[in-house]
């Protein structure tokens, strides 16, 4: 079993910065991780992944060059920074984690989920 823990979330201006973390516990992992969010009303969309060995990466158009995804395996540990956030980018984040060598969009395709980071945009 492979426990994941957010933090990192906060309040920000927009135009500002902040860098989630997603540490994994349990056991020694070597999959890939996604990052996804949820804003209130809406349904849960994938922000970004990194596979296995941190030299894949995909985005989602709307974060593309305004976010990146690395991870440090020696800790177990996967960072999203965001720069020039935007109000539009308001929603609770969450860490996803699965074995496999691979990446995937598809939030189907994780086994493990963190509990969420709210992050908050004000214009």
């Amino acid at each position: 079993q492979v426990q994941l823990v957010e933090s990192g979330g906060g309040l920000v201006q927009a135009g500002g910065s902040l860098r989630l973390s997603c540490a994994a516990s349990g056991r020694t992992f070597s999959g890939y991780y996604g990052w996804f969010r949820q804003a209130p009303g809406k349904e849960r969309e994938f922000v970004a992944v990194i596979n296995w060995s941190g030299v894949g990466t995909l985005y989602a158009d709307s974060v593309k060059g305004r976010f990146t995804m690395s991870r440090d395996n020696a800790k177990n540990t996967v960072y999203l920074q965001m720069n020039s956030l935007k109000p539009e980018d308001t929603a609770v984040y969450y860490c996803a984690a699965a074995a496999g060598l691979g990446f995937t969009r598809e939030a189907r395709g994780y086994d493990y989920w963190g509990q969420g980071t709210q992050v908050t945009v004000s214009s």
